[in-house]
């Protein structure tokens, strides 16, 4: 069967776009072949995919700024892209756009270690970003699961936090100013190396806008002392609400540890059989980690333990080295991965109160009977983040509608509870349709109006956040 022939429009103006960013570009950097821009078709979100017009591959702020003036002006929309690890489809393209990719943007600009903050390129890796000031014994503490890949662009764009996120904050607490390149070309800079910028908090809008407002190409973090030390624990139990009263009464009681993170046990059985971590066979398992000074260790240890024995759990193993700790996480780091080869699955990212986990986990197990789809929980206990692993066929028919459906109840519960929609990994294509559920029509046209003012033509990163029938609705009025 033959495949269609291209639309002549179509082809003649994305010659015409190609041909102008070749002149403000390297041509190497310009990615237009039909099959080398499938590689950009998708991100982690991999159920959805379209492959964009081309791609660029700016390296300095200066090239971002020229690609984004030329787009401008030709009325093409600009999906940008870190390392497309977003699990919300945040960086899936649409047929008509330039996928503006932030890998060459990696180098690390500033280090200073008397004022605690490095200045990078939003193309670096989080886990690299550790890496360039470990040896003076700093670190930068948002830790994702992704962290060996994700970039910094995408940690700014969705607000991403990590297992440490209980007590070091987010990637909104860690960020101290940035470069961005409005739609325009426009290049302006919004906070600095110092803790709190005057005048309106525009880097709060600006963290976990997911690229609606324009691309951040360098970032001036936070760095951290190094603790003296750190000692997980963990905690079995054989009810998953037990699990999660014991993580509410941790809370209540005070202690706060650096994490406390959750497995049920789908999430536990596939993760030892793909790290061997050495973790227990029961229904759920806590990792909470403390740290400071040995006797700070000790006492923060001995709390949590006197509130987990009050929940009887099955379990109860405090690391004793470096290595047995090291083991430990493997596991959690590991558990999107180890989930992966045992089916296809779709990653929620609702968030709640703490203090209604028990009665979420149960109505979860409980909705996953009524769709006769699988559900792992494995999450950031501690601040109710929750990240439930929907396994599902994607070869068998209507099973993929069947998990979106279940998902949309899911997060639907999270928002019910007191919570909201989405916690780090965004809203994307994947949430933007319950945005309704969270939000009133009074509420949605009030950020909706923000983005008019940072990208008036609605060509940054289109058909995300807001709901589709919104999206459409304001584009037909800005083009009339």
């Amino acid at each position: 069967m033959e495949m269609p022939a291209p639309d002549a429009k179509i082809m003649a103006k994305k010659a015409m776009l190609v041909n102008r960013l070749m002149q403000v570009l390297p041509k190497d950097a310009v990615i237009h072949d039909e099959f080398e821009t499938r590689a950009y078709e998708c991100d982690a979100l991999t159920a959805y995919k379209c492959p964009p017009l081309c791609a660029v591959l700016p390296a300095t702020t200066q090239e971002v700024a020229d690609v984004l003036k030329i787009c401008h002006e030709e009325e093409v929309p600009v999906v940008p892209r870190g390392s497309g690890t977003s699990l919300a489809g945040g960086a899936l393209p649409t047929a008509d756009c330039v996928i503006l990719g932030v890998a060459k943007l990696n180098d690390v600009l500033e280090t200073n270690y008397d004022d605690r903050y490095i200045r990078v390129q939003t193309g670096r890796t989080n886990l690299s970003v550790t890496g360039a000031v470990e040896e003076q014994g700093f670190f930068y503490a948002p830790d994702p699961s992704s962290q060996l890949a994700c970039a910094i662009a995408g940690n700014i764009a969705m607000n991403s936090g990590g297992a440490h996120c209980l007590k070091y904050g987010v990637t909104t607490n860690n960020l101290l100013g940035v470069t961005m390149v409005q739609m325009d070309g426009t290049v302006i800079e919004i906070g600095g190396a110092h803790l709190d910028a005057a005048g309106y908090d525009y880097l709060g809008l600006i963290c976990g806008s997911e690229g609606q407002m324009g691309v951040v190409t360098e970032a001036t973090l936070r760095i951290l002392r190094k603790p003296e030390g750190a000692r997980p624990v963990l905690i079995g139990f054989d009810d998953n609400e037990v699990a999660g009263a014991c993580v509410a009464d941790i809370i209540k009681a005070g202690v706060l540890p650096v994490a406390i993170e959750f497995m049920d046990r789908p999430v536990i059985r596939a993760t030892e059989a793909f790290a061997q971590a050495g973790y227990p066979d029961c229904e759920a398992l806590l990792i909470v980690e403390v740290e400071g000074a040995p006797q700070e260790i000790d006492s923060q240890l001995a709390k949590i333990t006197a509130i987990a024995r009050k929940h009887k759990p099955v379990e109860l193993r405090e690391s004793t080295s470096a290595e047995e700790s090291a083991k430990i996480w493997l596991g959690r780091k590991s558990a999107f991965g180890a989930m992966g080869q045992i089916n296809d699955y779709m990653c929620l990212d609702g968030t709640i109160p703490v203090s209604e986990l028990p009665y979420v986990l149960k109505r979860i197990g409980e909705l996953s009977k009524q769709y006769g789809l699988d559900v792992g929980n494995v999450f950031h206990a501690g601040d109710g983040n929750m990240h439930p692993l929907i396994l599902f066929n994607a070869n068998k028919e209507g099973d993929l509608e069947l998990c979106e459906a279940l998902g949309a109840d899911i997060l639907r519960l999270c928002v019910e509870v007191g919570g909201c929609l989405t916690g780090e990994h965004g809203v994307g294509i994947e949430k933007r349709d319950l945005m309704y559920d969270q939000f009133t029509p009074e509420d949605l046209e009030a950020q909706m109006k923000v983005k008019d003012v940072f990208d008036p033509k609605w060509l940054l990163n289109p058909a995300k956040v807001f709901p589709l029938t919104a999206t459409q609705t304001r584009r037909a009025r800005l083009s009339n």
